[in-house]
């Protein structure tokens, strides 16, 4: 779908996501990106106030009313949910939620798909098998292949910044035994092609952070650079992609060395995340890239303690929700 709303799933409706959702809803009526709310009408009834709520049977209704009301697909919670009390009642319905932004955006009903945030633990409780959302985004697309991409992968971005990630959720006394070539040189073919389609850059620079301080040392102090991302590197400029590295994380995220990548590959979460959220904390979007459909979120979690008390800020959901406008323009252009 070239013209029409995005898609905007409700996440956990314990959590902060019915109330970021109403405050984005209020500050983009009148300029859009337009979207479409799929989740649980009375919750966002709820987190309103004086805000007009609507349901809506299509997406392409829910954009034609945008401007006058926040448009809500609603598939209702099955029991009552408290905010800031998370619990597995709710996930049934939280992955139902998921399941059907993914379906409209597979069948161009939608031009993308951002997800408010979801917490794990209560899911987990419920027999969720996934390690979260970018996982199950992959199966539930894993039948349509994206330029040959071997997905999904996390990408973080910040004006100034964007990492990728070859592990994600993953406990650090576990990263080492979950690296290989052939994952670094995917989540590089990966990033350096949305790099060209997703965000616009005709010659992607990439830079492939080492995992162990000092790059290892030639082995010295660690051997995944000699075993692992050495190789990787090598192959990734076998392929054409403009790669350099090992770099130790340590000096990889100062402006000046910012200045010479478009993108950094990273090996865990943390190496990924927390440069990103030091430069931009209420900022930074999650983008899942090497899938067939527009994927973003807010970089943020529930925020359980503040939930129902009017406190949280859409900052980062704005962001995602224009990010996903601007991925879904590219690709139909």
């Amino acid at each position: 779908m070239k013209n029409g709303p995005l898609a905007l799933t409700l996440g956990d409706p314990a959590g902060i996501g019915p109330e970021i959702i109403v405050k984005a809803w209020s500050q983009l009526r009148a300029t859009g990106p337009e979207f479409v709310v799929v989740g649980d009408f009375q919750s966002l009834a709820s987190a309103s106030g004086a805000t007009a709520v609507r349901r809506v049977t299509t997406p392409s209704e829910g954009g034609r009313i945008f401007g006058e009301a926040l448009p809500v697909i609603d598939l209702p919670l099955r029991s009552p949910v408290v905010a800031g009390q998370p619990s597995s009642t709710a996930a049934r319905a939280i992955i139902q939620w998921i399941e059907t932004g993914v379906g409209l955006a597979l069948s161009g009903a939608v031009r993308g798909l951002v997800t408010a945030p979801i917490a794990k633990a209560p899911l987990y409780e419920a027999g969720f098998p996934f390690p979260g959302h970018t996982e199950f985004l992959g199966e539930l697309t894993a039948s349509e292949r994206f330029d040959g991409a071997r997905g999904p992968i996390m990408m973080l971005t910040v004006a100034g910044l964007r990492t990728s990630l070859v592990t994600v959720h993953e406990p650090l006394a576990k990263v080492s035994g979950k690296l290989s070539i052939e994952k670094i040189v995917n989540a590089g073919l990966v990033t350096a092609q949305a790099l060209r389609g997703d965000f616009g850059i005709a010659a992607p620079r990439i830079a492939v952070a080492a995992f162990n301080p000092h790059a290892g040392e030639d082995g010295a102090i660690g051997r995944e650079e000699v075993e692992f991302v050495a190789p990787a590197i090598r192959s990734l400029r076998e392929l054409g992609v403009d790669a350099v590295g090992p770099t130790p994380a340590d000096s990889l995220f100062h402006e000046a060395a910012r200045s010479r990548y478009d993108a950094a590959v990273c090996m865990y979460h943390d190496q990924a995340l927390i440069p990103v959220k030091m430069l931009d904390f209420w900022g930074g979007v999650n983008v899942t890239l090497g899938l067939p459909i527009v994927r973003t979120s807010p970089d943020h979690g529930t925020a359980f303690d503040i939930a129902g008390r009017g406190q949280a800020r859409p900052d980062s959901l704005i962001a995602a929700i224009r990010l996903a406008n601007e991925i879904a323009t590219r690709r139909a252009a």
